[in-house]
């Protein structure tokens, strides 16, 4: 792979002001060049000026090193006059162009590196593509460009990630998270603790291996001691998969209740437009109706749902309804009951609050129409209903009428999902089921090797239990990961990344 030059449109698919093409490999320069008449020879970190030729007509041209055709700009045709005047009427010339020539090991891939900005007329950039394929280059794979800078050794692993998380973003709090990992915050986090745990491998293998020579095995309580001062980043870092995770996949709401409850209504509130129909009339929402917001730089799916109510007589669409109703709150990372605080718990309420979600799912309680009532206490509980006193959930008293309490129904649902460690920013986080395995598999590993410095297990077999942790560390960062798991990672890029 080192040996081929690859290339591919780095720009998204569709028309554009501007459309990139982009090379990589040994032969970069060689293929662009018959096809760009620039002003200046190319040079490593600058752009050039020039013009795109049409070379489909069979019109030839010769190339040279230095990227540009046999008539460059600036000379002159003694013929024709000024070479101004014969570009006019060249009719090869497809567009003008900017290209910019990174010379390895000084690009993103390290390797040379060619990108040619054109206007993004997808004729052009496929033409462009082609006649680079024809003159030796590869077409590119999905996540290609990345996976080289990753093997070059430009970036870790963890890195590679976060460039495809920062393309897929969708909310400013996603892409300043993914952009905190692509500046190396999750691996300067990691490289400490893993220099630390190597360090205490190496004390203890040269105890082992030159006992002999008067090298004191590691004592007991001290092998204890630095396992802990390995484990404690570990474990903080281990916790921010939670909020990690929520701000780079999202999660679902369910917003569930009885039959006029309000339960539309608050759900325009939450999507700040008018979504879903209202009418003072129950059960006018028959089927789910969904929308991503985002909440706190999070993307939320959000769910209206069918009045929940158990009445003999209720027609068969409403039956469907309820039953999709009951899906939404199995699938749902988070269940929204809306209670009518005018007439307080009912007993399809009750029956959500004392079983819980069907999923396993937060539930929160949205005291509803606190408008209409003199009081609401801190329980929120009041009226001619009361929750069991057994039940622990959160309540928020709320209005989808005056907007009173929605600010703090958008805070308990973000703190339901992501729980305390929402509140972390720029640290580094976990933000993938990969990296928190790996950082699993290394505490693991600390964790059996505890275990076996209190029963008091030969160096030898404990040093096992270290190496798996080491494991675990290096393949959060890519040093030992195979070629499958890489493969399924850079295959979710995009062409051109």
């Amino acid at each position: 792979m080192e040996q081929e030059t690859i290339v591919a449109i780095s720009t998204p698919a569709g028309r554009g002001g501007i459309g990139v093409v982009r090379l990589s490999g040994p032969r970069a320069r060689e293929i662009v060049a018959p096809l760009v008449r620039l002003r200046h020879p190319l040079a490593a970190g600058q752009a050039r000026f020039g013009e795109l030729l049409d070379l489909s007509g069979g019109a030839k041209t010769t190339a040279d090193p230095s990227g540009m055709t046999n008539k460059p700009y600036g000379m002159t045709n003694k013929k024709t006059g000024t070479d101004e005047a014969e570009r006019e009427t060249d009719p090869r010339v497809l567009d003008q162009a900017v290209v910019t020539f990174f010379a390895a090991p000084n690009s993103y891939t390290g390797e040379d590196v060619v990108e040619i900005a054109a206007h993004g007329a997808p004729v052009l950039l496929e033409y462009l593509v082609r006649q680079c394929c024809a003159g030796g280059a590869r077409l590119a794979e999905p996540g290609e460009f990345t996976q080289r800078a990753f093997l070059a050794g430009r970036i870790d692993l963890t890195q590679a990630e976060a460039v495809n998380d920062l393309i897929g973003s969708v909310t400013l709090q996603q892409a300043r998270v993914a952009a905190w990992q692509m500046g190396g915050a999750l691996a300067k986090t990691v490289a400490p603790v893993k220099a630390e745990l190597v360090d205490m491998i190496a004390e203890m293998e040269a105890g082992i291996d030159f006992a002999e020579d008067d090298i004191d095995v590691m004592a007991a309580e001290r092998i204890a001691q630095k396992i802990a001062e390995v484990r404690a980043p570990l474990v903080a870092l281990e916790r921010s998969f939670a909020y990690g995770r929520v701000v780079r996949e999202g999660f679902r709401l369910a917003i569930v209740g009885r039959p006029n409850a309000g339960k539309s209504s608050l759900f325009n509130r939450l999507v700040e437009r008018e979504r879903a129909i209202v009418t003072a009339a129950p059960g006018t929402t028959r089927d789910t109706v969904s929308e991503r917001v985002s909440m706190e730089g999070i993307p939320v799916e959000l769910i209206d749902t069918a009045g929940l109510r158990n009445r003999e007589g209720i027609d068969e669409a409403e039956r469907l309804g309820i039953a999709r109703s009951r899906e939404a709150m199995a699938e749902a990372d988070v269940v929204l009951l809306v209670v009518d605080a005018t007439v307080g718990i009912s007993r399809e309420d009750r029956a959500v609050l004392e079983q819980g979600a069907p999923g396993g799912s937060s539930v929160l309680v949205a005291w509803n129409k606190s408008d209409l009532v003199e009081e609401v206490r801190g329980s929120g509980f009041e009226g001619r209903g009361s929750a069991s006193s057994d039940c622990a959930v959160q309540t928020i008293s709320t209005s989808a009428l005056t907007g009173e309490g929605i600010g703090e129904l958008r805070a308990a649902i973000v703190e339901a999902v992501a729980g305390a460690e929402r509140g972390v920013r720029e640290a580094a986080m976990l933000t993938n089921l990969r990296q928190h395995q790996a950082v699993e598999q290394a505490l693991g590993g600390l964790a059996a090797a505890r275990l076996a410095v209190d029963a008091a297990i030969p160096h030898e077999m404990l040093l096992l239990d270290l190496y798996e942790s080491l494991r675990g560390l290096d393949a959060l960062t890519g040093a030992t990961t195979s070629e499958d798991v890489l493969r399924l990672i850079f295959s979710r890029f995009c062409i051109g990344k």
